[in-house]
Protein backbone atom coordinates (compact mmCIF):
# COMPACT_ATOMS: atom_id res chain seq x y z
CA UNK A 1 0.00 0.00 0.00
CA UNK A 2 1.30 3.43 -0.85
CA UNK A 3 0.42 6.78 0.60
CA UNK A 4 -0.41 8.44 -2.68
CA UNK A 5 -2.77 7.60 -5.49
CA UNK A 6 -0.83 6.62 -8.58
CA UNK A 7 -0.62 9.37 -11.13
CA UNK A 8 -2.81 9.16 -14.20
CA UNK A 9 0.16 8.26 -16.37
CA UNK A 10 3.64 6.95 -15.73
CA UNK A 11 5.52 8.39 -18.67
CA UNK A 12 8.54 10.69 -18.54
CA UNK A 13 8.55 13.96 -16.64
CA UNK A 14 6.41 16.52 -18.44
CA UNK A 15 7.33 20.20 -18.62
CA UNK A 16 5.79 22.46 -16.04
CA UNK A 17 3.02 24.70 -17.38
CA UNK A 18 4.41 28.27 -17.49
CA UNK A 19 1.22 29.50 -15.77
CA UNK A 20 2.34 27.62 -12.65
CA UNK A 21 5.57 29.61 -12.34
CA UNK A 22 4.48 33.14 -13.34
CA UNK A 23 3.37 35.67 -10.74
CA UNK A 24 0.26 37.09 -12.44
CA UNK A 25 -1.73 33.82 -12.61
CA UNK A 26 -1.04 33.34 -8.89
CA UNK A 27 -2.22 36.87 -8.09
CA UNK A 28 -5.29 36.42 -10.31
CA UNK A 29 -6.10 33.14 -8.55
CA UNK A 30 -5.70 34.77 -5.13
CA UNK A 31 -8.03 37.62 -6.11
CA UNK A 32 -10.92 35.15 -6.24
CA UNK A 33 -10.29 34.43 -2.55
CA UNK A 34 -10.08 38.19 -1.94
CA UNK A 35 -13.50 38.63 -3.54
CA UNK A 36 -15.05 35.63 -1.80
CA UNK A 37 -15.11 37.69 1.40
CA UNK A 38 -18.23 39.27 -0.10
CA UNK A 39 -20.07 36.04 0.61
CA UNK A 40 -18.16 34.70 3.61
CA UNK A 41 -17.78 37.85 5.68
CA UNK A 42 -20.67 40.02 4.52
CA UNK A 43 -23.43 37.54 3.61
CA UNK A 44 -22.96 34.59 5.94
CA UNK A 45 -21.12 35.97 9.00
CA UNK A 46 -21.33 39.62 9.96
CA UNK A 47 -24.04 41.42 7.95
CA UNK A 48 -26.82 39.62 6.06
CA UNK A 49 -27.41 36.73 8.47
CA UNK A 50 -27.43 39.18 11.38
CA UNK A 51 -29.98 41.23 9.41
CA UNK A 52 -32.22 38.22 8.69
CA UNK A 53 -32.27 37.11 12.34
CA UNK A 54 -33.15 40.58 13.65
CA UNK A 55 -36.55 41.43 15.11
CA UNK A 56 -37.55 43.05 11.80
CA UNK A 57 -38.28 39.58 10.42
CA UNK A 58 -40.03 38.13 13.48
CA UNK A 59 -39.10 36.64 16.83
CA UNK A 60 -35.35 36.14 16.90
CA UNK A 61 -35.71 32.56 18.09
CA UNK A 62 -37.89 31.74 15.10
CA UNK A 63 -35.69 33.51 12.58
CA UNK A 64 -32.54 31.87 13.97
CA UNK A 65 -34.17 28.44 13.67
CA UNK A 66 -35.27 29.21 10.12
CA UNK A 67 -31.73 30.29 9.23
CA UNK A 68 -30.32 27.09 10.71
CA UNK A 69 -32.77 24.97 8.72
CA UNK A 70 -32.03 26.79 5.47
CA UNK A 71 -28.29 26.35 5.88
CA UNK A 72 -28.77 22.71 6.88
CA UNK A 73 -30.64 22.04 3.63
CA UNK A 74 -27.91 23.82 1.67
CA UNK A 75 -25.27 21.74 3.41
CA UNK A 76 -27.07 18.50 2.57
CA UNK A 77 -27.23 19.48 -1.11
CA UNK A 78 -23.48 20.18 -1.13
CA UNK A 79 -22.87 16.91 0.68
CA UNK A 80 -24.53 14.98 -2.13
CA UNK A 81 -23.39 16.79 -5.27
CA UNK A 82 -19.95 18.31 -4.60
CA UNK A 83 -17.79 15.26 -5.48
CA UNK A 84 -19.73 14.54 -8.65
CA UNK A 85 -19.58 18.11 -9.94
CA UNK A 86 -15.85 18.23 -9.29
CA UNK A 87 -15.35 14.89 -11.00
CA UNK A 88 -17.33 15.97 -14.08
CA UNK A 89 -15.37 19.23 -14.34
CA UNK A 90 -12.12 17.22 -14.25
CA UNK A 91 -13.26 14.80 -16.93
CA UNK A 92 -14.67 17.43 -19.29
CA UNK A 93 -11.83 19.98 -18.97
CA UNK A 94 -14.34 22.65 -17.92
CA UNK A 95 -13.08 23.47 -14.44
CA UNK A 96 -12.73 27.18 -15.17
CA UNK A 97 -16.10 27.32 -16.95
CA UNK A 98 -17.86 25.86 -13.91
CA UNK A 99 -15.97 28.20 -11.61
CA UNK A 100 -17.35 31.08 -13.68
CA UNK A 101 -20.91 29.71 -13.69
CA UNK A 102 -21.02 28.91 -9.99
CA UNK A 103 -19.43 32.24 -9.02
CA UNK A 104 -21.92 34.03 -11.28
CA UNK A 105 -24.85 32.44 -9.43
CA UNK A 106 -23.37 33.54 -6.08
CA UNK A 107 -22.96 37.10 -7.37
CA UNK A 108 -26.57 37.07 -8.58
CA UNK A 109 -27.79 35.90 -5.17
CA UNK A 110 -25.82 38.68 -3.48
CA UNK A 111 -27.31 41.27 -5.81
CA UNK A 112 -30.88 39.97 -5.31
CA UNK A 113 -30.45 40.37 -1.55
CA UNK A 114 -31.00 44.08 -2.20
CA UNK A 115 -34.70 43.28 -2.61
CA UNK A 116 -35.00 41.65 0.84
CA UNK A 117 -36.78 44.38 2.77
CA UNK A 118 -36.87 44.46 6.57
CA UNK A 119 -40.29 42.82 6.96
CA UNK A 120 -41.41 39.29 7.98
CA UNK A 121 -42.79 38.60 4.51
CA UNK A 122 -39.29 38.76 3.02
CA UNK A 123 -37.65 36.29 5.42
CA UNK A 124 -37.95 33.18 3.27
CA UNK A 125 -36.88 35.03 0.14
CA UNK A 126 -33.72 36.09 1.96
CA UNK A 127 -33.12 32.60 3.34
CA UNK A 128 -33.61 31.06 -0.09
CA UNK A 129 -31.02 33.42 -1.60
CA UNK A 130 -28.60 32.63 1.21
CA UNK A 131 -29.09 28.86 0.85
CA UNK A 132 -28.73 28.92 -2.95
CA UNK A 133 -25.68 31.15 -2.64
CA UNK A 134 -24.16 28.76 -0.11
CA UNK A 135 -24.59 25.76 -2.42
CA UNK A 136 -23.07 27.48 -5.43
CA UNK A 137 -20.29 29.06 -3.38
CA UNK A 138 -19.23 25.62 -2.14
CA UNK A 139 -19.34 24.24 -5.70
CA UNK A 140 -17.28 27.19 -6.93
CA UNK A 141 -14.78 26.58 -4.13
CA UNK A 142 -14.34 22.97 -5.27
CA UNK A 143 -13.22 24.14 -8.71
CA UNK A 144 -11.22 27.02 -7.25
CA UNK A 145 -9.29 24.74 -4.88
CA UNK A 146 -8.71 22.29 -7.72
CA UNK A 147 -7.06 25.10 -9.72
CA UNK A 148 -4.33 25.35 -7.05
CA UNK A 149 -2.39 22.72 -8.97
CA UNK A 150 -2.60 24.89 -12.11
CA UNK A 151 -0.92 27.92 -10.50
CA UNK A 152 1.69 26.19 -8.32
CA UNK A 153 4.30 23.47 -8.34
CA UNK A 154 4.81 20.95 -5.56
CA UNK A 155 7.63 23.12 -4.23
CA UNK A 156 5.50 26.29 -4.12
CA UNK A 157 2.01 24.99 -3.33
CA UNK A 158 2.23 26.03 0.33
CA UNK A 159 3.24 29.60 -0.48
CA UNK A 160 0.54 29.94 -3.13
CA UNK A 161 -2.20 28.44 -0.96
CA UNK A 162 -1.23 30.65 1.99
CA UNK A 163 -1.27 33.70 -0.26
CA UNK A 164 -4.77 32.88 -1.51
CA UNK A 165 -6.19 32.17 1.94
CA UNK A 166 -4.55 35.28 3.35
CA UNK A 167 -6.04 37.34 0.53
CA UNK A 168 -9.46 36.10 1.62
CA UNK A 169 -8.92 37.42 5.14
CA UNK A 170 -7.52 40.75 3.94
CA UNK A 171 -10.32 41.17 1.41
CA UNK A 172 -12.79 40.65 4.24
CA UNK A 173 -11.16 43.46 6.21
CA UNK A 174 -11.35 45.98 3.39
CA UNK A 175 -14.92 45.10 2.42
CA UNK A 176 -16.16 45.14 6.02
CA UNK A 177 -14.61 48.56 6.51
CA UNK A 178 -16.33 49.84 3.37
CA UNK A 179 -19.81 48.53 4.14
CA UNK A 180 -19.67 49.20 7.89
CA UNK A 181 -18.33 52.74 7.89
CA UNK A 182 -19.79 53.64 4.50
CA UNK A 183 -23.36 52.40 4.93
CA UNK A 184 -24.22 50.53 8.14
CA UNK A 185 -22.60 52.47 11.01
CA UNK A 186 -23.47 56.12 10.19
CA UNK A 187 -27.04 57.39 10.56
CA UNK A 188 -26.80 58.61 6.97
CA UNK A 189 -24.26 56.77 4.89
CA UNK A 190 -22.82 57.33 1.45
CA UNK A 191 -25.32 58.43 -1.22
CA UNK A 192 -27.79 59.29 1.54
CA UNK A 193 -28.38 55.66 2.51
CA UNK A 194 -30.15 55.14 5.85
CA UNK A 195 -31.28 52.10 7.85
CA UNK A 196 -34.96 52.61 6.97
CA UNK A 197 -36.41 49.37 5.59
CA UNK A 198 -33.00 47.75 5.91
CA UNK A 199 -31.68 49.98 3.13
CA UNK A 200 -28.13 50.17 4.55
CA UNK A 201 -27.75 46.39 4.60
CA UNK A 202 -29.44 45.96 1.23
CA UNK A 203 -27.09 48.44 -0.46
CA UNK A 204 -24.16 46.72 1.26
CA UNK A 205 -25.18 43.51 -0.51
CA UNK A 206 -25.03 45.30 -3.87
CA UNK A 207 -21.52 46.44 -3.01
CA UNK A 208 -20.65 42.87 -2.06
CA UNK A 209 -21.99 41.53 -5.36
CA UNK A 210 -19.93 44.01 -7.39
CA UNK A 211 -16.87 43.27 -5.23
CA UNK A 212 -17.02 39.52 -5.87
CA UNK A 213 -17.80 39.90 -9.57
CA UNK A 214 -14.84 42.18 -10.24
CA UNK A 215 -12.44 40.17 -8.08
CA UNK A 216 -13.39 36.88 -9.76
CA UNK A 217 -12.74 38.06 -13.32
CA UNK A 218 -8.89 37.92 -13.38
CA UNK A 219 -8.63 34.19 -12.69
CA UNK A 220 -10.94 33.48 -15.63
CA UNK A 221 -8.50 35.19 -18.00
CA UNK A 222 -5.09 34.53 -16.43
CA UNK A 223 -5.33 30.79 -15.70
CA UNK A 224 -5.79 28.33 -18.60
CA UNK A 225 -8.49 25.67 -18.58
CA UNK A 226 -7.52 22.29 -17.16
CA UNK A 227 -6.65 19.42 -19.50
CA UNK A 228 -9.12 16.58 -19.98
CA UNK A 229 -8.67 13.61 -17.65
CA UNK A 230 -7.08 10.78 -19.67
CA UNK A 231 -9.12 7.63 -20.13
CA UNK A 232 -12.43 9.15 -19.06
CA UNK A 233 -15.44 9.21 -21.34
CA UNK A 234 -18.45 11.42 -20.85
CA UNK A 235 -21.11 9.80 -18.66
CA UNK A 236 -24.52 10.86 -17.41
CA UNK A 237 -25.29 12.03 -13.90
CA UNK A 238 -26.15 8.54 -12.62
CA UNK A 239 -23.01 7.18 -14.24
CA UNK A 240 -21.02 9.87 -12.43
CA UNK A 241 -22.22 8.55 -9.07
CA UNK A 242 -21.30 4.99 -10.05
CA UNK A 243 -17.87 6.18 -11.15
CA UNK A 244 -17.50 8.12 -7.91
CA UNK A 245 -18.18 4.97 -5.90
CA UNK A 246 -15.50 3.08 -7.81
CA UNK A 247 -13.01 5.93 -7.35
CA UNK A 248 -13.64 6.15 -3.60
CA UNK A 249 -13.16 2.38 -3.30
CA UNK A 250 -9.92 2.66 -5.28
CA UNK A 251 -8.80 5.57 -3.10
CA UNK A 252 -9.34 3.39 -0.02
CA UNK A 253 -7.32 0.54 -1.54
CA UNK A 254 -4.30 2.44 -2.83
CA UNK A 255 -4.22 5.61 -0.71
CA UNK A 256 -5.83 4.85 2.62
CA UNK A 257 -4.04 7.73 4.30
CA UNK A 258 -5.78 10.14 1.93
CA UNK A 259 -9.10 8.86 3.27
CA UNK A 260 -7.79 9.14 6.82
CA UNK A 261 -6.81 12.74 6.15
CA UNK A 262 -10.23 13.57 4.69
CA UNK A 263 -11.80 12.33 7.94
CA UNK A 264 -9.32 14.06 10.25
CA UNK A 265 -9.49 17.34 8.36
CA UNK A 266 -13.29 17.27 8.37
CA UNK A 267 -13.18 17.23 12.18
CA UNK A 268 -10.54 19.89 12.79
CA UNK A 269 -11.83 22.14 9.97
CA UNK A 270 -15.22 22.23 11.69
CA UNK A 271 -13.42 23.26 14.86
CA UNK A 272 -11.63 26.01 12.93
CA UNK A 273 -14.96 27.20 11.56
CA UNK A 274 -16.36 27.17 15.07
CA UNK A 275 -13.65 29.59 16.24
CA UNK A 276 -15.05 32.31 13.99
CA UNK A 277 -18.69 31.22 14.14
CA UNK A 278 -18.86 31.43 17.92
CA UNK A 279 -16.19 34.08 18.42
CA UNK A 280 -18.64 36.94 17.92
CA UNK A 281 -21.28 35.21 20.03
CA UNK A 282 -18.83 34.81 22.92
CA UNK A 283 -17.50 38.35 22.53
CA UNK A 284 -20.99 39.78 22.96
CA UNK A 285 -22.53 37.29 25.37
CA UNK A 286 -19.64 36.51 27.72
CA UNK A 287 -17.20 39.39 27.39
CA UNK A 288 -19.63 42.28 27.00
CA UNK A 289 -18.68 43.54 23.54
CA UNK A 290 -21.17 45.87 21.86
CA UNK A 291 -22.21 45.38 18.21
CA UNK A 292 -19.65 47.91 16.97
CA UNK A 293 -16.93 46.40 19.15
CA UNK A 294 -17.63 42.96 17.65
CA UNK A 295 -17.07 44.37 14.15
CA UNK A 296 -13.85 46.06 15.25
CA UNK A 297 -12.62 42.81 16.79
CA UNK A 298 -13.59 40.95 13.61
CA UNK A 299 -11.51 43.36 11.54
CA UNK A 300 -8.52 42.97 13.89
CA UNK A 301 -8.97 39.18 13.82
CA UNK A 302 -8.92 39.14 10.03
CA UNK A 303 -5.77 41.30 9.95
CA UNK A 304 -3.95 38.90 12.27
CA UNK A 305 -5.24 35.79 10.47
CA UNK A 306 -4.44 37.17 7.03
CA UNK A 307 -0.86 38.17 7.84
CA UNK A 308 -0.18 34.89 9.67
CA UNK A 309 -1.58 32.82 6.80
CA UNK A 310 0.47 34.54 4.12
CA UNK A 311 3.61 34.34 6.27
CA UNK A 312 3.07 30.61 6.94
CA UNK A 313 3.02 29.67 3.25
CA UNK A 314 6.81 29.46 2.73
CA UNK A 315 7.08 27.52 6.01
CA UNK A 316 4.57 25.03 4.60
CA UNK A 317 6.83 24.50 1.58
CA UNK A 318 9.93 24.20 3.77
CA UNK A 319 8.79 21.81 6.52
CA UNK A 320 5.61 20.37 5.02
CA UNK A 321 1.94 20.98 5.81
CA UNK A 322 1.48 18.34 8.51
CA UNK A 323 3.89 19.87 11.08
CA UNK A 324 2.29 23.27 10.40
CA UNK A 325 -1.21 21.90 11.00
CA UNK A 326 -0.11 20.12 14.20
CA UNK A 327 1.55 23.25 15.63
CA UNK A 328 -1.46 25.37 14.65
CA UNK A 329 -3.97 23.01 16.24
CA UNK A 330 -1.86 22.78 19.40
CA UNK A 331 -1.68 26.58 19.54
CA UNK A 332 -5.45 26.82 19.13
CA UNK A 333 -6.07 24.27 21.88
CA UNK A 334 -3.76 26.05 24.34
CA UNK A 335 -4.99 29.59 23.63
CA UNK A 336 -8.64 28.48 23.59
CA UNK A 337 -8.18 26.79 26.95
CA UNK A 338 -6.66 30.00 28.34
CA UNK A 339 -9.66 32.03 27.16
CA UNK A 340 -11.84 29.61 29.14
CA UNK A 341 -9.67 29.56 32.26
CA UNK A 342 -9.09 33.32 32.35
CA UNK A 343 -12.54 34.45 31.20
CA UNK A 344 -12.98 36.39 34.42
CA UNK A 345 -10.40 38.87 33.10
CA UNK A 346 -13.01 40.32 30.76
CA UNK A 347 -12.38 41.98 27.42
CA UNK A 348 -8.61 42.23 27.87
CA UNK A 349 -8.34 38.45 28.06
CA UNK A 350 -10.53 38.02 24.98
CA UNK A 351 -8.53 40.56 22.98
CA UNK A 352 -5.18 38.97 23.86
CA UNK A 353 -5.97 35.28 23.55
CA UNK A 354 -8.65 35.75 20.90
CA UNK A 355 -6.10 37.34 18.59
CA UNK A 356 -3.56 34.63 19.46
CA UNK A 357 -6.20 32.11 18.34
CA UNK A 358 -6.45 33.95 15.03
CA UNK A 359 -2.72 33.51 14.49
CA UNK A 360 -3.27 29.77 14.05
CA UNK A 361 -6.64 29.47 12.27
CA UNK A 362 -5.55 30.57 8.78
CA UNK A 363 -2.29 28.58 8.65
CA UNK A 364 -4.18 25.42 9.66
CA UNK A 365 -6.81 26.01 6.96
CA UNK A 366 -4.29 26.75 4.23
CA UNK A 367 -1.96 23.87 5.15
CA UNK A 368 -4.94 21.50 5.15
CA UNK A 369 -5.59 22.45 1.53
CA UNK A 370 -1.94 21.96 0.55
CA UNK A 371 -1.68 18.63 2.39
CA UNK A 372 -4.48 17.30 0.19
CA UNK A 373 -3.17 19.00 -2.96
CA UNK A 374 0.10 17.12 -2.57
CA UNK A 375 -1.77 13.80 -2.41
CA UNK A 376 -3.93 14.23 -5.51
CA UNK A 377 -2.76 12.79 -8.85
CA UNK A 378 -2.91 15.16 -11.84
CA UNK A 379 -6.36 15.47 -13.38
CA UNK A 380 -8.42 14.43 -10.35
CA UNK A 381 -8.20 17.62 -8.29
CA UNK A 382 -11.86 18.54 -8.69
CA UNK A 383 -13.08 15.11 -7.67
CA UNK A 384 -10.92 14.85 -4.55
CA UNK A 385 -11.57 18.45 -3.49
CA UNK A 386 -15.23 17.62 -3.99
CA UNK A 387 -14.79 14.83 -1.45
CA UNK A 388 -12.98 17.37 0.74
CA UNK A 389 -16.06 19.61 0.61
CA UNK A 390 -18.37 16.64 1.24
CA UNK A 391 -16.50 15.33 4.29
CA UNK A 392 -16.33 18.87 5.63
CA UNK A 393 -20.09 19.25 5.29
CA UNK A 394 -20.66 15.86 6.91
CA UNK A 395 -18.90 17.09 10.06
CA UNK A 396 -20.53 20.52 10.37
CA UNK A 397 -22.63 19.40 13.34
CA UNK A 398 -19.57 18.76 15.53
CA UNK A 399 -18.59 22.26 16.65
CA UNK A 400 -22.16 23.55 17.20
CA UNK A 401 -23.08 20.32 18.99
CA UNK A 402 -20.01 20.34 21.23
CA UNK A 403 -20.49 24.04 21.98
CA UNK A 404 -24.11 23.51 23.01
CA UNK A 405 -23.31 20.37 25.01
CA UNK A 406 -20.62 22.10 27.08
CA UNK A 407 -22.87 25.11 27.69
CA UNK A 408 -25.54 22.71 28.97
CA UNK A 409 -23.02 20.95 31.21
CA UNK A 410 -21.42 24.10 32.60
CA UNK A 411 -24.53 26.25 32.74
CA UNK A 412 -22.80 29.30 31.25
CA UNK A 413 -21.99 30.40 27.71
CA UNK A 414 -18.21 30.49 28.19
CA UNK A 415 -18.22 26.73 28.75
CA UNK A 416 -18.88 26.45 25.01
CA UNK A 417 -15.22 27.35 24.48
CA UNK A 418 -14.31 23.89 25.78
CA UNK A 419 -16.58 22.36 23.15
CA UNK A 420 -14.60 24.01 20.34
CA UNK A 421 -11.32 23.01 22.01
CA UNK A 422 -12.54 19.41 22.25
CA UNK A 423 -13.34 19.24 18.50
CA UNK A 424 -9.90 20.65 17.66
CA UNK A 425 -8.25 18.12 19.99
CA UNK A 426 -10.08 15.18 18.39
CA UNK A 427 -9.05 16.41 14.94
CA UNK A 428 -5.42 16.65 16.09
CA UNK A 429 -5.48 13.09 17.46
CA UNK A 430 -6.94 11.79 14.19
CA UNK A 431 -4.32 13.68 12.14
CA UNK A 432 -1.20 12.47 13.98
CA UNK A 433 -1.08 8.94 12.44
CA UNK A 434 -1.81 10.19 8.90
CA UNK A 435 1.26 9.87 6.64
CA UNK A 436 1.85 12.51 3.96
CA UNK A 437 2.53 11.54 0.37
CA UNK A 438 6.08 11.07 -0.92
CA UNK A 439 7.24 13.62 -3.52
CA UNK A 440 5.72 13.12 -6.97
CA UNK A 441 6.98 14.15 -10.39
CA UNK A 442 5.57 17.30 -11.88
Amino acid sequence: MTDAVPAASSGPRTPVDPARTRRWPVVAWGLWDWGSAAFNAVATTFVFTVYLTSSSFGATGDTSLALSNALLIAGLVVLVIAPVTGQRADASARRKLWLAINTGVVVLCLALMFFVRAAPGFLWFGLALLAIGTVFYELAAVNYNAMLSQVSTRSSVGTVSGFGWGMGYLGGIVLLLIVYFGFIHPDVGLFGVTSAGGQSVRVAMLIAAAWFALSALPVLFAVPENAALPGRTKVGLLGSYKLLGKDVARLWRVSRHTVYFLIASAVFRDGLTGVFTFGGVLAAGTFGFGAGEVIIFAIAANVVAGIATIASGPLDDRVGPKPLIIVSLAGLIVSGSLVFLLHGGGQTVFWIFGLILCLFVGPAQSASRTFLARLIPPGREGEVFGLYATTGRAATFLAPGAFGLMVAIGGAQYWGILGIVLVLAVGLVLLIPVRPAPPQLE
